[in-house]
């Protein structure tokens, strides 16, 4: 083949997913973005909530926490139901559900209702995270994927840019409106839009390659060779004992654990830290919380793109979970100084959000076919009891010592831990 067929060939590659990315992502970021502004919320929440209601701060850290409870429960099924019925008719089911209990939170009156309701988003919004991650291998063979999962995943800090100042907004806003609190405000008005694209989902998205019309045929079966060839690298699991016995879904399991553990302990008290520092007004506060967020996307782009263009997966991980570990500490020191505080937690929000992205390189990279539905949800199940423990054990923590200090401390050492188990990761078996 000549350099110019060589080079035909490539071009007609690229503009391939170069039409799936455009088609794709944009819209898998907004179903995030909206999904995860009722994550953002109850963070915001807090700051009336709690008195309103009286409600300690371990109620909410335990309350944050039962969330994952119901998530753990469910995670693996839900997952394998998107790989049977596809991912259009489950994705919308998530959301749409999801949307309506998240509205619910406006009516809570006691603390079991709060857990309650809690418990029931978890269910709710079970596979939603590895169902979409699920459905990126359907269309992105592992040598594009690293910038696809950081692009989708920039809906998390886009969310904190954008949900941060809404919620304030709002609850400044809508305050004492036909009698609601600004918290009851926000909890109704932040549904709408999930509900709205839960139902978007299903006129829009596509489950396989061979469905979407935007692509030619020959597009289709460049890009379904492509996938063929990828999945031949991958592990495939025959039963249930060998997938319990594989070590590698553990170790994938702590790590996720450690990142998520400091991920949570940055959505839940990311306005607590600011409001410690000196600021007091809910929007002030929302509007600060951005910029840890805005720096988070940038650091995020930066690091996809340069692990896709190295093809490097192991240390474009553990580099980001010791910056976290280092902000999240720095900032915790210099919680008195407004400056120095965002600054830190600029940089723990850059690394840790990151390594969220970029850890699911290693399973997406390791797994195949049932294998991957399976162990994308195992591992993100698993991983996500930290969503429980590390709310919990910060509120207990902050109600005992009056301050959230030694629980960031703890969360920064979990980090570096996580970073260690990277490298019982092989470099051969992730790195393409």
């Amino acid at each position: 083949m000549t350099t110019l067929n060589i080079g035909a060939a490539v071009a007609a590659r690229d503009g391939a997913y170069r039409k799936i990315a455009w088609r794709l992502m944009p819209f898998l970021m907004l179903c995030y973005l909206c999904a995860y502004l009722d994550r953002v919320n109850v963070g915001f929440a807090k700051l009336q909530m709690m008195d309103d209601l009286s409600l300690s701060e371990t109620v909410y850290g335990l309350g944050a926490g039962i969330f994952f409870l119901g998530y753990f429960l469910f995670e693996v099924p839900s997952n394998l139901i998107l790989h049977r019925v596809g991912a259009r008719r489950w994705i919308a089911r998530i959301m749409i559900t999801w949307g309506l209990i998240s509205g619910a939170f406006a009516f809570v009156e006691t603390a079991w209702q709060f857990y309650l309701l809690r418990f029931l988003l978890g269910v709710a919004e079970a596979g939603l995270a590895p169902g979409l991650l699920l459905y990126l291998t359907y269309w992105f063979p592992a040598h594009r994927r690293a910038r696809m999962t950081v692009l989708w995943f920039v809906a998390i800090p886009l969310s904190g840019m954008i949900g941060g100042p809404l919620s304030g907004w709002i609850m400044e806003t809508f305050a004492g409106s036909h009698g609601w609190a600004g918290w009851q405000w926000m909890f109704m008005l932040e549904a709408i839009p999930t509900i709205l694209m839960g139902f978007v989902v299903l006129l829009v998205l596509k489950d396989r390659v061979e469905q979407a019309s935007w692509l030619d045929e020959g597009e289709k079966s460049m890009v379904r060779a492509e996938l063929d060839e990828d999945n031949q690298q991958k592990s495939h699991h025959g039963t249930i004992k060998e997938f319990v016995a594989d070590k590698r879904l553990w170790t994938l399991a702590a790590i996720y654990f450690c990142v998520v553990m400091g991920q949570y302990a940055l959505t839940f008290w990311l306005p607590t830290l600011v409001r410690n520092a000196g600021i007091r007004e809910p929007l002030h506060i929302g509007l600060l919380t951005s910029l840890p967020y805005l720096c988070a996307i940038v650091f995020m782009l930066m690091a996809g793109r340069s692990s896709d263009r190295h093809r490097e997966r192991r240390w474009h991980l553990i580099v980001p979970m010791v910056l976290g570990m280092a902000g999240l500490t720095m900032a915790t020191l210099l919680g008195h100084s407004v400056t120095l505080s965002l600054f830190f937690l600029c940089l723990a929000a850059a690394g840790i959000l990151s390594a969220s992205s970029l850890f699911w390189m290693l399973p997406t990279n390791l797994l195949g076919g049932v294998s991957a539905a399976a162990g994308i949800a195992a591992v993100n199940c698993l991983a996500n009891l930290a969503g429980f423990f590390s709310p919990w054990l910060i509120g207990s923590i902050t109600t005992l010592t009056g301050s959230p200090a030694s629980g960031m401390y703890f969360i920064a050492a979990v980090l570096l831990l996580g970073a260690l188990c990277v490298l019982r990761i092989r470099a051969a078996d992730v790195n393409r």
